[in-house]
C-alpha cells in the first residue's frame, strides 16, 4: 500500500478551476478532478495552520482546548502509527512553523523528513543586511514588523523559479517517487507553504494573471477594508494571489506527470488538500482568524483519488480535516489505539457512506461554529472580556517564544480525560487577540454564496448540535461558560 499527500497552505477554492475559476490559469487541477472524487463539502476544523496540522495528526479537533502549538505528549500521531506498523511515513515541506516553538514537534512523529527554509518571515538569511523595503503605496500592503525584510533577505537567496522553496520542495517530492515507485508500504508528505501570503512569484505567472507591473499588493495587512475605495487595488491583489496559485497548479501538473509515469494510479491513493482559504476583500475584511470564519477561509478545496475508483466523480457528504488520519490508517490496515473525533473516507467514495450530520470549526478563542452542510451557525463570547478562557497542554508554547509567567501562575494540574487520553495536563489562563463578543452571533445560509439570516427554529438545531458535538468531543467547562452555554 502507497499513499502521497500534496499539501498547499491557504488555498482558496474559488481559484481553482474544479471548483468554478478559470481554468486557463489551473488545468491541473482540473486535470487531477478527472482522476479523483472532488468534495463539494469539506471543511477545516482549527484554525489556522499549526491547530489544523493538529488535527491531521491526531483526528481530532484542536481548537477547543488549545491554541497554536506543538503535538503534546500525549498526543497519538496517526504517522508516528504507521511508522510503527512498518509504513515508511516521509514529509517534505517547507512550512517554517515545523521549526518554530509552536511546531517543532510535529516532524519527528515521521519516519524521516526534509525541509526548505525561506518562505514568508522564516529566520533563515541574516536580515539586518536589507537597509529598506519598496516603497508601498496602499495601506492593503503588510509592511510593518521584522518579517517582510526577513523575507527581503530570503528572497535575495531565491532568485531563480527553481530556488524557490516551494519548488525545491515538489523536486524534492518527486525524487521519492522515483525512489519508491517500485516498493511498497509507504506513504509521503510533499507539503508546500504557497499560496500562502507573500504572494510572490516569477513575472511569468503574473502575466498569466494580468500583472505588468511591479508586484506593490502581494502581502495583505489583515484587517478590515473599504471595499468600495479600494476596487482596483483589491482587484490587483486577487491577480497576485491567482498567479501564486498558478505557480502551485505547475508544481501540482509534475506530481501528475510522476502518477502517469510509474503508473500510480492503479494502487497509491492521493489527497490533495489544503488547511484554510484566505478572505480577499470579501465580507470587507483582508486575512484570516480575526474575522468571523466565512467560507472563503473554511470552506475548502479537497481531492481524493482512491485506486480503483472512477475519477471524475463529486461528493457532497459533509467531511473534515479530522477525516484524514483514519482515512490513512484505514488505507494501511493500521487500528488507532484512541479513539478519533474524524472518520474514513473510504467508505465515502467507495460506497457512498454519509459524512458527519454536523461539524465544527473555529479559532481558539474566537467563534465556535457549527455547519450542517446548508447552514452555518456562530457562536460568539457572552462576555466582552472573553473569559473564562483556558488553555489545555503540557507543552506551554506559542506560534514563537513560550507561555508568560502570569500564565504558568495560573496553571494547575488537573486529571487527564478523552482529549489528553488519561494523561494529567496543566490548565491554565489563556489570552488571545481574537475577540467574537464584537461580532455577536449570527446565523448563514451557505447553499449558494453566504448570506446571514434569522430564522429561529434552524438557530436553535444548529445550537442544539453544536452543544451536543461539544459534549461528545469533551470540550472544556470553561468554554461552555464562554459561550455563554449553562450546560
Amino acid at each position: 500500500m502507497r499513499a502521497v499527500m500534496l499539501m498547499f497552505d491557504t488555498l482558496s477554492r474559488a481559484y481553482v478551476s474544479p471548483y468554478g475559476s478559470d481554468a486557463a490559469l489551473t488545468p491541473n487541477f482540473a486535470r487531477l478532478a478527472e482522476h479523483c472524487c472532488t468534495f463539494d463539502r469539506f471543511y477545516g476544523g482549527s484554525m489556522p495552520c499549526m491547530p489544523a496540522r493538529r488535527e491531521l495528526h491526531t483526528g481530532r479537533y484542536n481548537f477547543l482546548h488549545r491554541s497554536w502549538g506543538p503535538l503534546e505528549p500525549f498526543d497519538y500521531s496517526c504517522f508516528q502509527a504507521l511508522n510503527a506498523a512498518g509504513v515508511y511515513a516521509h514529509l517534505i515541506t517547507d512550512h517554517s512553523h515545523y521549526w518554530e516553538d509552536g511546531g517543532a514537534t510535529y516532524h519527528n512523529r515521521y519516519s524521516s523528513w526534509e525541509g526548505f527554509r525561506g518562505q514568508e518571515g522564516d529566520r533563515w538569511a541574516p536580515r539586518d543586511v536589507v537597509e529598506g523595503l519598496p516603497v508601498h503605496m496602499s495601506p492593503l500592503q503588510k509592511v510593518k514588523g521584522p518579517s517582510p525584510i526577513q523575507h527581503e533577505a530570503n528572497k535575495r537567496r531565491q532568485p531563480r523559479e527553481e530556488d524557490m522553496s516551494t519548488v525545491r520542495t515538489v523536486t524534492a517530492g518527486l525524487e521519492f517517487l522515483s525512489s519508491h515507485a517500485q516498493r511498497d508500504n509507504w506513504f509521503v508528505q510533499i507539503e508546500c507553504f504557497d499560496p500562502h501570503e507573500p504572494f510572490d512569484v516569477p513575472q511569468e505567472y503574473r502575466a498569466a494573471a494580468g500583472l505588468s507591473d511591479a508586484p506593490r499588493l502581494n502581502w495583505p495587512a489583515y484587517g478590515a477594508v473599504d471595499v468600495d475605495a479600494h476596487v482596483e487595488e483589491l482587484d490587483e491583489c486577487r491577480r497576485e494571489y491567482a498567479a501564486l496559485v498558478a505557480l502551485c497548479d505547475a508544481q501540482l501538473g509534475r506530481v501528475l506527470d510522476a502518477f502517469d509515469e510509474y503508473g500510480l494510479w492503479e494502487d497509491t491513493l492521493l489527497i490533495v488538500n489544503t488547511d484554510h482559504g484566505f478572505l480577499l476583500g470579501e465580507h470587507g475584511y483582508l486575512g484570516k482568524n480575526f474575522w468571523p470564519m466565512h467560507q472563503e477561509i473554511i470552506h475548502t478545496p479537497f481531492f481524493l483519488h482512491v485506486p480503483g475508483v472512477d475519477g471524475g466523480t463529486r461528493c457532497s457528504a459533509l467531511c473534515q480535516t479530522i477525516d484524514l488520519a483514519p482515512t490513512l490508517l484505514d488505507w494501511f490496515g493500521v487500528d488507532a489505539d484512541v479513539e478519533m473525533d474524524g472518520r474514513s473516507l473510504l467508505p465515502v467514495v467507495r460506497d457512498g457512506a454519509a459524512g458527519h450530520a454536523y461539524a465544527l470549526f473555529g479559532a481558539h478563542g474566537n467563534h465556535v461554529c457549527v455547519t450542517d452542510g446548508d447552514y452555518v451557525y456562530m457562536r460568539a463570547a457572552a462576555r466582552e472580556d472573553n473569559e473564562p478562557f483556558v488553555e489545555c497542554t503540557l507543552m506551554p508554547t506559542n506560534i514563537r517564544g513560550f507561555f508568560s509567567r502570569e500564565q504558568l501562575n495560573s496553571a494547575e494540574l488537573v486529571t487527564g480525560g478523552r482529549f489528553t487520553n488519561g494523561w494529567p495536563y496543566l490548565k491554565c489562563r489563556s489570552r488571545t487577540y481574537m475577540n467574537s463578543y464584537t461580532f455577536g452571533s449570527s446565523l448563514w445560509d451557505v447553499r449558494s454564496g453566504e448570506e446571514c439570516i434569522e430564522d429561529a427554529e434552524i438557530e436553535s438545531r444548529l445550537l442544539s448540535a453544536l452543544v451536543e458535538e461539544m459534549r461528545r468531543v469533551e470540550a472544556p467547562e470553561e468554554e461552555f461558560a464562554r459561550l455563554g452555554l449553562g450546560v
